[in-house]
């Protein structure tokens, strides 16, 4: 296992899963990618639309964001390549298609609990397991 890519959504669960894929790298001799893959909401307000600057660009800017305030959180020597990687579309699909980029060999993300309608549609880890090109270990 050479690269570790960390599925970090912005949750509370976060830093655990930060904190478990650091401690995977360390004990592999990985490096590890960052990466934050943001879905466009459903029901976005009419006014949204007017700004000049495109939706996908503020998207973009925030996870960015995001993820430059967790890169002190990792050990320099853990970080290979790219630092962090943004994907705009449906999360899971991001976070796939971003391991494929990256060349991971594992993806870290954090579970959800279940509600009725997660049941039936699968929650973003379901489908990250489902259809990465690589393991995924998924931390609660």
């Amino acid at each position: 296992m050479k690269r570790i890519l960390v599925g970090l959504d912005g949750s509370p669960r976060a830093e655990g899963v930060l904190t478990a894929a650091i401690d995977l790298a360390r004990k592999y001799d990985a490096k590890l990618v960052l990466c934050r893959s943001v879905g466009i909401p459903a029901e976005m307000p009419p006014e949204i639309w007017q700004d000049p600057i495109p939706l996908s660009d503020h998207l973009r800017a925030q996870a960015e964001k995001y993820l430059a305030s967790n890169v002190p959180k990792v050990p320099a020597e853990l970080f290979g390549g790219h630092r962090t990687v943004v994907e705009i579309g449906t999360p899971w699909s991001g976070i796939c298609q971003a391991a494929k980029e990256e060349n991971a060999d594992l993806i870290v993300i954090g579970s959800h609990g279940y509600s009725g309608l997660d049941k039936v549609l699968g929650t973003t880890a379901a489908k990250v397991v489902n259809h990465a090109h690589c393991s995924v270990w998924v931390v609660r």
